[in-house]
């Protein structure tokens, strides 16, 4: 089988190239069949390795993405810094990333929650953003539109495979922690049978997004959780692989 990636739909300027992988074409067999891009999941590494050799082949990336070893936290990696910038063994712990720079590819992997990419429409700049409902309501939406030190009304954002609301229950407590910094989010979750919650967390995204201004704002139709021959998700399987949506400028 034929390895597969998505490009986003959105109308970024064209030095911005971006791709958001699924997960047949790889090396890895179960239960990360086949084309698992995690590092940290207990896939074999030579098996990752490979996957990563063949996704900077076949999709003619200027260089090994930047991976980072991912929080849930709101830290942001600035790739045009001091530090090793090729995508070295040991990964930045951070949860998103961003460049100025033509040739740094931006990575963010995922496995139910949303990828969010983010590009200037003048093409300066672009960023990559992990967004599960911790890293969510800690700010990381905020912490990396801030980061990127650019008006938000000239950015763009397009979010990747993420968890369909019908499919991520989740408890009071996770309800509380959005709502005390956005009252008007309980639109975001739906009472279930069970006494919990039904989130949206597509939705929370967007709501982040737009509080800040940033009002063009693409894709988010993809459900991991409901398309288990096209994408990983922890929801549903447990122990799983990830896929990748990059993002970079084009030399």
């Amino acid at each position: 089988m034929s390895l597969a990636w998505i490009n986003p739909d959105w109308p970024a300027p064209p030095e911005v190239r971006a791709l958001s992988t699924q997960r047949s074409g790889g090396a890895s067999v179960a239960p990360f069949e086949s084309f698992n891009l995690g590092a940290h999941v207990g896939d074999c590494a030579e098996a990752v390795l490979d996957n990563r050799r063949r996704l900077r082949a076949l999709a003619r990336l200027p260089a090994e993405p930047v991976w980072l070893s991912q929080q849930h936290g709101t830290e942001v990696l600035d790739l045009d810094g001091p530090h090793d910038a090729r995508g070295a063994a040991a990964p930045r712990a951070a949860d998103a990333s961003f460049t100025r720079r033509a040739g740094r590819v931006c990575a963010i992997l995922t496995a139910d929650c949303f990828p969010v990419l983010l590009a200037s429409d003048s093409g300066a700049a672009v960023a990559a953003a992990h967004a599960g409902w911790r890293g969510l309501a800690a700010g990381v939406i905020e912490a990396t539109v801030g980061a990127l030190a650019l008006p938000p009304s000239s950015l763009l954002a397009w979010l990747g495979p993420g968890i369909g609301r019908g499919h991520f229950e989740i408890g009071a407590e996770v309800r509380e922690a959005f709502l005390r910094a956005d009252p008007e989010a309980k639109e975001a979750f739906l009472p279930n049978a069970r006494g919990r919650y039904m989130a949206d967390l597509e939705a929370l995204v967007r709501r982040r997004l737009e509080r800040l201004g940033v009002a063009r704002i693409y894709g988010g139709d993809a459900c991991t959780y409901a398309s288990p021959e096209r994408y990983f998700s922890h929801r549903r399987d447990g122990r799983t692989g990830r896929q990748a949506t990059l993002i970079w400028l084009e030399k």
